[in-house]
């Protein structure tokens, strides 16, 4: 299983929006066929682990990562190959939280004569797929928020200017959290500013396991515009991958102008100064968005940290002070007393070339 889970994060910038799964074959104390699912639409990891095994797959285990599928999507059942292939035994590390499986792929293969056990290293699968998880259980995606900041806290100068906080070392490893990532998403005011490309700029040999640029895939872009205030001259607009704008005031010359540069436009509920956040969330999650990384100011931060919103931050710290005239990581006007911060759990804490990577996930509970 600890094989099949580490073939598994050979899928982590590949997979979206399916979940990252490996498999191993083995009889006789050996491994016989092994597998990982690298992109959607592409074989599974069971049938790739039995078709390396072939003949041997009779009579053998197979340890898979996540409760073999059962339904038809863009891939046929694995459970019927598994029961084709007649293997003996069968070990998922979890079941699929999948409403269309929940435990029926396990079921169907008890069904057929075959031993099935479930919660090997569960704890371990489910890392391997937190967003999969929680949009299936939840229906929404995970939100990552990352930002950069100077030892004082500081984002910006008072003036705006932001480049570079951090070292070429802490922008790669950005990169590789959009990768990894359905969605990155960011507020009107970060591309007026900024005039961002929020794309993926690494080469297939700095994605540990994706194998060649075919596997190479753009996030969608998302910039939350309420009155629809975004240039169609924006740079990300120029960039492969798609962009999608959500506003909350239709103005058809503006939508007309915007999806002519190459950009999809949606309406959902807000106002013209902010949109419903939690909308958003749900429009991302019926795309089929698993983990959302949130690249923003301090407002649209600030917002969703308020509404309970983030689930993970990622923060990195340069060595270096900015003062105190410079920009803060979140505007929280709400936070005026000791009782109402939100409290962290840092759940890493790592260098990075020269600067500091913490990674917390926060307390809603107010008991810090």
């Amino acid at each position: 299983m600890a094989r099949a889970l580490k073939l598994a994060w050979r899928g982590l910038y590949t997979t979206s929006p399916n979940p990252r799964v490996g498999c191993v074959i083995a009889a006789a104390g050996e491994v016989v066929g092994e597998g990982f699912h690298r992109r959607a639409g592409e074989p599974h990891a069971e049938p790739l682990a039995l078709s390396m095994a072939g003949e041997r797959a009779r009579g053998a285990t197979a340890y898979v990562t996540l409760e073999p599928c059962c339904h038809h999507g863009r891939t046929p059942p694995c459970t019927d190959a598994l029961i084709g292939a007649g293997v003996r035994r069968v070990v998922a590390a979890m079941e699929d939280p999948n409403p269309k499986v929940a435990g029926t792929g396990l079921e169907k293969l008890r069904a057929a004569g075959i031993l099935v056990e479930s919660g090997m290293m569960e704890s371990l699968a489910t890392e391997l797929n937190p967003g999969f998880v929680k949009r299936m259980a939840l229906g929404r995606p995970l939100v990552r928020c990352k930002l950069a900041m100077s030892l004082d806290g500081r984002t910006a100068m008072a003036s705006g200017e932001s480049k570079w906080i951090t070292g070429e070392a802490a922008r790669n490893d950005v990169h590789r959290l959009r990768a990894r990532s359905g969605a990155v998403v960011t507020g009107i005011n970060t591309v007026a500013a900024d005039d961002p490309g929020m794309n993926v700029r690494l080469r297939a040999a700095q994605l540990p396991g994706v194998e060649s640029e075919h596997y190479l895939r753009q996030p969608l872009r998302v910039v939350l515009d309420p009155s629809l205030a975004m240039s169609p001259r924006a740079r990300m607009l120029s960039l492969p991958g798609e962009t999608l704008i959500l506003c909350s005031q239709a103005n058809e010359h503006r939508r007309a102008a915007l999806r002519a540069a190459g950009a999809q436009v949606e309406t959902v509920n807000g106002d013209a100064h902010r949109l419903d956040l939690g909308a958003v969330l749900d429009l991302l999650a019926d795309r089929e968005i698993n983990e959302l990384l949130l690249e923003s100011g301090p407002t649209l931060a600030g917002a969703a940290l308020a509404a309970g919103l983030i689930d993970e931050l990622v923060i990195y710290c340069a060595p270096h002070i900015m003062g105190d005239a410079a920009r803060g990581l979140f505007r929280l006007p709400g936070v005026n007393q000791m009782r109402e911060r939100i409290g962290l759990a840092i759940t890493d804490l790592r260098r990075v070339g020269r600067d500091i990577r913490i990674s917390a996930c926060p307390d809603y509970s107010n008991e810090s």
